[in-house]
Order: structure tokens, then C-alpha cells, then sequence
């Protein structure tokens, strides 16, 4: 599911208003459990992955510390094979667990970051603006591993995107935003066609 909108429009609160990361009121309900008054540890462990926007990891750890702060509500007995299992979908961080994070380049900081979520083993991954600032190729690469988890693995998946294009193509469906209110929703097809979107954010 994408979430499209003009800055400002309420994205980026949305997700911090499910992972409980923002002062919020009202009712945010997660797998038929209210979360209104669960902070964002609670949420991590019902299952709840956040990758902000900014990517959000520790510059002075390194890789493997940044990845073992991800997998701290998952099973300690796990951690192994589920460091595999994130290492093949990027390949590069086996090399590096000894590397300061701060030392990467933001492309591959993006892929820690989600690297680090998926290590908790959620059953919802939240993605906020994944895309900012990054070449084409390696947005390609974290769009291809987030299909892939989406698809294969069944994650669901609620993202944050400013390129309206990309998301609507990874997306099976998306709401758009104006204002903190939802102004429209439907599948990814139809919100192509939809003539205020594709002006506002598809530019044709």
C-alpha cells in the first residue's frame, strides 16, 4: 500500500503514528490490538518495522551493531540464519560487519536501514521516502527486495513515497493524503487514471 501527497500533507505522521513514534489520539489499531497507548518498543515487538525517512541508522556502530539493534525483539536463535537471509538479498553486508556505518554510502546506509527492519521480523514494514537522494540504480535494487519480501515472504508493506510513479508501480493499491485527510483511494491502476492524480503527481 503507497501513501502519495503534497509536502505536508500528513505522510510521514502517518507512519509515526502507527509505529507510535509521534504523540497521537484517536484509534490506531494493528492486528485487531489498539496502539494508542503503546509506545514504539510495544509496537516493534507486535510486529511493527519502521524505516524512516533519513534511514535512521547509527553512524558511529557499525553494520553488525546497527543490524543486531534490528533483531532485538526477534529470537535470539535465530539471529544467525536471519543475518543470512538478509545478506542474500544484499549481498555486500557480510563484507562489511565491521565497517562504521557512517562510512557507507547513502544507497547502501538505505540498505542497513532496511536490512536492520527486516531483521526483526515483521509482519508490517513501514517506509518512509526510501527513494530520496539516491541514484536510480540503487533505488531499483531496494524496490526489487521490498517486492520481494512483499510477494514471496507475504510482508505487508506501507510506503512513503514522493516519486508517485515508483510507488504506484510497486504498490497494489494507494491512498492519497491532502491536508492529514484522505482525499482518494483505490488500486494502483485506477489512480493512474484518475485525472487529479495524474496531474498533481504523475505530471502528464
Amino acid at each position: 500500500m503507497a501513501v502519495l501527497g503534497a509536502n505536508g500533507a500528513g505522510k510521514t505522521t502517518t507512519l509515526r503514528a502507527v509505529s507510535g513514534t509521534v504523540r497521537r489520539s484517536g484509534g490506531v489499531v494493528f492486528a485487531g490490538r489498539s496502539l494508542i497507548r503503546r509506545g514504539p518498543e510495544a509496537a516493534a515487538r507486535l510486529g511493527i518495522a519502521h524505516v524512516p525517512e533519513g534511514r535512521g541508522t547509527f553512524a558511529e556502530l557499525t553494520v553488525e551493531e546497527n543490524l543486531r539493534l534490528g533483531a532485538y525483539v526477534a529470537p535470539r536463535q535465530t539471529y544467525k540464519s536471519d543475518l543470512r537471509d538478509v545478506s542474500r538479498l544484499f549481498p555486500w553486508l557480510e563484507d562489511r560487519l565491521g565497517q562504521q556505518a557512517g562510512t557507507l554510502s547513502g544507497g547502501e546506509q538505505q540498505m542497513l536501514a532496511l536490512g536492520r527492519a527486516l531483521l526483526q521480523r515483521p509482519r508490517l514494514l513501514l517506509l518512509d521516502e526510501p527513494s530520496l537522494g539516491l541514484a536510480p540504480l540503487v533505488v531499483q535494487e531496494i524496490f526489487r527486495v521490498v517486492r520481494d519480501v512483499n510477494v514471496k515472504e507475504g510482508l505487508a508493506v506501507l510506503l512513503v513515497e514522493q516519486n508517485a510513479t515508483l510507488a504506484l508501480e510497486a504498490a497494489e493499491r494507494a491512498y492519497v493524503l491532502e491536508a492529514g485527510r484522505v482525499a482518494l483511494t483505490g488500486t494502483s491502476e485506477e489512480l493512474r487514471q484518475e485525472e487529479s492524480v495524474r496531474r498533481s503527481y504523475l505530471g502528464y
